[in-house]
């Protein structure tokens, strides 16, 4: 293949998988399963890891930030202010720019306040924050966020955690047609076949965490999603065949013997 490479606020990379680093059993597992994705992006819930305590494991330790992309993500917050909150303090511990958001309505099913999401993201672009958000599957307002700014859109496929897959297919790929910037399908993935077919569907990439971290052999998962996002990938450019109603022969039925 030629150089297929994607870019996000200016940044070049050649692994459209993203990993997360929480629910592993270590941090050296989290470490693992990173270079068997060949993940160069990581997502780190700010709130939930250990990035500045000394006296407790550092995931720092273990995934070098000079090696790998860190992505500080507002997991666990609710409300556009403690998503502004938790992603100033991480530009002032870290130095990140290039940040996930999400803001959550719900315990129960985690989806995406999308009104809090799109006043959440006006700030942070205003505020010089380079801005992927998580939101619902609803082409309206990706474009909405897209329009406050956005340098990436990233779509549910299912709830957090659940790895039911993708549910929406029609939606995904609508949001994708009428996108200028990367879309990623985030949350929902449970297996290789749901990261293949996101990519199938024409998106950047994909961002999962518990798909590989509750599975029973984290680090071969994350093998596993690795070869799957670059199979759907490929599949995406070599251009799928045309769905038919009926039997079409392999071979010409005309002149047989």
């Amino acid at each position: 293949m030629t150089k297929d490479n994607w870019v996000v606020a200016g940044r070049e990379f050649s692994s459209r998988l993203i990993i997360g680093t929480g629910k592993y059993a270590s941090y050296e597992q989290n470490a693992q399963a990173a270079i068997a994705a060949n993940a160069q992006i990581v997502t780190v819930a700010v709130r939930r890891v250990n990035l500045t305590d000394k006296s407790k494991p550092l995931l720092t330790d273990y995934l070098n930030p000079k090696e790998y992309t860190y992505l500080p993500n507002t997991a666990g917050c609710f409300t556009a202010d403690d998503a502004l909150r938790t992603l100033r303090l991480a530009r002032e511990a870290g130095g990140w720019n290039l940040v996930k958001l999400e803001v959550l309505s719900d315990q129960k099913t985690l989806f995406p306040d999308m009104l809090e999401t799109l006043e959440a993201t006006k700030i942070l672009v205003k505020e010089g924050f380079d801005v992927m958000a998580y939101c619902t599957d609803d082409p309206v307002f990706a474009r909405k966020i897209e329009d406050a700014g956005a340098c990436a859109i990233m779509p549910l496929g299912a709830p957090i955690g659940s790895g039911l897959g993708i549910q929406n297919r029609v939606n995904i790929r609508l949001i994708v047609e009428q996108s200028r910037v990367p879309v990623l399908v985030d949350a929902g993935v449970g297996t290789a076949s749901d990261a293949a077919i996101a990519m199938e569907l024409g998106c950047d990439g994909v961002l999962m965490n518990t798909a590989i971290a509750e599975a029973k052999d984290p680090v071969l998962m994350a093998s596993a999603m690795k070869h799957a996002v670059i199979a759907g990938r490929e599949a995406y450019l070599a251009g799928r065949m045309g769905k038919k109603s009926y039997a079409d022969p392999s071979s010409p039925l005309a002149g047989l013997i």
